[in-house]
């Protein structure tokens, strides 16, 4: 659990043997990568050049893209790839596209996954861009536009590490598959979440890496994730004049009382916990909705959000009470009537520091750039939260700068490069 990780201080100390890579093995490997950087720089242009936006975000989901990557990766010989296509009416398509491209491996008593998301954030503020976000740029050695980092960057690794096998002709130790999801963005209801309900693709011993977020030294593998929890209030009292407050009942006050009241709760669950930063958890109040159209009326029905982040040492069915029992104070003090939603709410275990994946991967970091892994904890949330809630041990580890969502997204050539080199070093392991 959580708290254990947090008592050996983060350090991982390797428990299981790595098989060795022989060396001539390893630098044809590295070679390989190195020298197909202007074919990394193709992919990650063809891959932005189509927008895979969901339609919550407006746009017709992941199917361009998928099958522009598909039709890529079968010119570049890849010849084992499945779909694994959800069901959304609401996309032109009607599906939106999940899809695993195989390499065999010498033995199939486990896989090596490295799993990525199709779909991208919308562009935002475009002045905060420099260049058409939906066309790569390239400039001092970094690659700009929507979706280059997030999560381009860690699909296009994976991509080559496997690829580096192929052309030179080398059968990794363990069979590979390269997964390539939909929906991450708006909350993986029609990628992860679908596969695991629908399909049976995973085994207990499989390897899972999620290169979906990391740092800058490419140090950090993350093994735990906070509770998330959003929750949308409606509050509702009785609209009136502004003149005339005791004639209705303010929905406004009652609602800022209980942002207040439920900020307050970071007071009952109190624990904190190393391993992320913050290290306690969070209750923010976030997105409210337009209640009345001129000062002078006194709101009937107030709608606000929280995004609440919890330590995972704590339930989500201990948070549902402690909301509940606030609500009902609100409720009495202020004459209103208070309902919730819950748009997302998930809990997870920790990977353990000693599972193979962790072991393996803080290995392979070792031997091929000498760093030293170090385990972390965050408060956001990736695909391996619902992966752990069944018993998969999944690592979401990347080289990177956190440019994710941001205008002028970019990703570091080289980093594609390095962490390349580093899959493709964990294939043979």
């Amino acid at each position: 659990d959580v708290e254990r990780i947090s008592k050996i201080q983060c350090t991982i100390v390797s428990r299981c043997e790595v098989k060795k890579m022989d060396k001539d093995t390893k630098q044809k490997l590295f070679d390989y990568i190195a020298s197909s950087k202007r074919d990394i720089v193709a992919l990650e242009t063809l891959l932005t050049s189509h927008p895979a936006l969901a339609p919550e975000n407006g746009g017709q989901g992941e199917i361009e893209k998928c099958e522009a990557l598909i039709a890529w990766l079968r010119e570049q010989g890849f010849t084992n790839i499945e779909r694994y296509d959800a069901p959304d009416p609401r996309v032109a398509s009607g599906i939106r596209p999940n899809a695993v491209a195989t390499l065999p491996g010498k033995s199939d008593d486990f896989s090596v996954w490295v799993m990525a998301h199709l779909d991208v954030v919308p562009v935002g503020e475009k002045s905060l861009w420099h260049s058409d976000p939906w066309k790569v740029v390239e400039k001092d050695g970094k690659l700009y536009g929507r979706g280059v980092e997030d999560n381009q960057q860690g699909l296009t690794s994976g991509v080559f590490a496997a690829l580096a096998y192929m052309k030179c002709g080398i059968v990794p130790e363990h069979t590979v598959k390269l997964l390539f999801m939909a929906d991450e963005e708006v909350g993986s209801e029609y990628g992860i979440k679908y596969l695991l309900k629908a399909h049976k693709l995973f085994r207990k011993e499989d390897i899972i890496v999620i290169p979906d977020g990391g740092d800058a030294k490419g140090e950090t593998i993350e093994v735990a994730e906070k509770n998330i929890l959003w929750l949308r209030f409606r509050v509702t009292g009785k609209q009136t004049h502004g003149s005339r407050p005791d004639t209705g009942c303010n929905a406004c006050l009652a609602s800022d009382a209980l942002a207040l009241s439920l900020h307050d709760m970071k007071d009952v669950f109190d624990k904190r916990d190393p391993l992320f930063t913050p290290d306690c958890s969070t209750f923010e109040p976030t997105m409210r909705m337009q209640n009345v159209g001129s000062i002078n009326i006194i709101p009937g029905e107030d709608v606000f959000c929280m995004d609440c982040r919890i330590i995972p040492c704590y339930t989500l069915k201990e948070v549902y009470a402690e909301v509940d029992k606030r609500c009902k104070a609100i409720e009495k003090k202020y004459g209103v009537k208070i309902e919730y939603t819950m748009p997302q709410a998930g809990e997870s275990p920790a990977t353990p520091v000693d599972a193979p994946v962790v072991q393996k991967l803080s290995e392979a970091l070792k031997a091929v750039h000498g760093k030293t892994a170090r385990t972390i904890g965050i408060g956001g949330g990736t695909v391996a939260a619902p992966l752990r809630e069944l018993g998969y041990n999944a690592a979401v580890w990347s080289t990177l700068d956190d440019m994710a969502h941001q205008g002028d997204e970019y990703c570091i050539l080289d980093n594609i490069v390095s962490d390349a080199q580093t899959l493709a070093f964990l294939f043979g392991a």
